[in-house]
């Protein structure tokens, strides 16, 4: 049991900073996760949408320091009934996701380590059941250090989240886990290679055969039955290839003109996915950069996707010198963690993202 429970202390406990760690880099992005469980299709719980970043934050900082105090065997009690609670609430989402297909992605793992729902599920009832034998054996949960240095270094691990969260939120995630890293090529991440897996589906097809109903499975092919035909029901067995950039456009008057803005040498892009939400301030110095970069020969667009009404306003009232064009909300999130950001490309390719902070940063040529 000593044995067991030790191995079952240090795979909770790296387990726990490692995830939080990954979601402490982008606590925006987990913060976008959290609104989608509190959403009227998902948990009915509105009221807690608008406090999704400060909840994601406090999440994120206490899986941490949990990891921590688990590893280091201090305040084992408390340690080891909040790691439980946690992970209780951890599986009750995952399973609701999976049961109930509502939230395809947990988020357990950022974008770094993508898990379909059941996987979620199944890794915390994994960590479930070693949390179980943690509490079983909590006796050999020994402190490894002394409790005046237990303090120091949980004190410690407490600073560093708390300064790196706030450096990731006032700039950018430090490690980009996204399709639209610099370095990146847009058109190169939505292109599906040749011999991608395609996506196979049962077709369950109804009959009235003889007064009788008869149902024939194929995989697409129409069946060959002497019968009335009734309804035919689509189940995929088989997911196949999903490029990681997908739902990319570049939308104006209904027309999509990625293809051929991604052709640009020099452009510059100023995000902001919901204007309604967006640091106004911030277009002061949007305007100062991309006045000097249409001097400099860029092309310069805007893509939000807020409706005409917004961006008419924000155009006359910073007069900004470029037009918007209208792209998927998510798409637009999952761009740049920063409303407004900005980013350059050259021919497709991502050469930098700043947020709107380090706007200053942006060097043209």
């Amino acid at each position: 049991m000593k044995y067991l429970v030790g191995f079952s202390r240090v795979v909770v406990g790296i387990l726990f900073i490692i995830s939080g760690f990954i979601k402490l880099n982008d606590p925006v992005g987990f913060s976008f996760k959290l609104e989608e469980y509190f959403s009227f299709g998902v948990l009915n719980m509105p009221l807690f949408e608008p406090h999704a970043l400060k909840i994601a934050i406090f999440v994120v900082i206490v899986e941490v320091l949990l990891g921590v105090l688990l590893l280091i065997g201090f305040r084992q009690r408390f340690t080891i009934f909040s790691l439980l609670a946690m992970i209780i609430g951890f599986t009750f989402l995952t399973f609701y996701s999976a049961y109930f297909n509502k939230v395809t992605d947990c988020g357990c793992f950022g974008d770094a380590l993508k898990l379909t729902p059941w996987e979620s599920f199944t890794k915390d009832v994994i960590l479930l059941i070693l949390i179980v034998i943690i509490l079983i054996g909590k006796r050999y949960v020994l402190p490894i250090f002394s409790p005046s240095f237990n303090r120091i270094i949980t004190g410690v691990s407490l600073a560093a989240c708390v300064i790196f969260v706030y450096y990731v939120l006032n700039h950018l995630p430090a490690i980009d886990f996204r399709p639209y890293k610099i370095g990146a090529n847009i058109e190169e991440g939505m292109s599906v290679p040749e011999d991608a897996p395609k996506a196979i589906f049962d077709y369950a097809w109804k009959f009235k055969v003889n007064g009788e109903e008869k149902v024939i499975v194929t995989q697409g092919d129409y069946p060959t039955v002497e019968g009335e035909f009734i309804d035919v029901e689509t189940t995929e067995v088989q997911a196949g290839y999903e490029p990681p950039i997908h739902d990319f456009t570049i939308e104006k008057d209904g027309v999509d003109h990625a293809s051929d803005i991604l052709q640009e040498p020099k452009l510059v892009v100023v995000i902001a996915y919901d204007l309604n939400k967006s640091s106004y301030s911030a277009f002061e110095e949007v305007k100062e950069l991309t006045d000097k970069a249409v001097k400099a020969g860029y092309k310069v667009i805007g893509m939000s996707a807020s409706n005409e009404d917004y961006t008419t306003k924000l155009l006359k009232e910073y007069k900004l010198n470029f037009d918007f064009y209208f792209t998927d909300q998510t798409t637009l999130k999952t761009i740049v963690r920063s409303n407004p950001g900005v980013l350059v490309l050259n021919k497709g390719t991502i050469t930098q993202k700043v947020h709107y902070n380090d706007l200053d940063a942006i060097e043209l040529e």
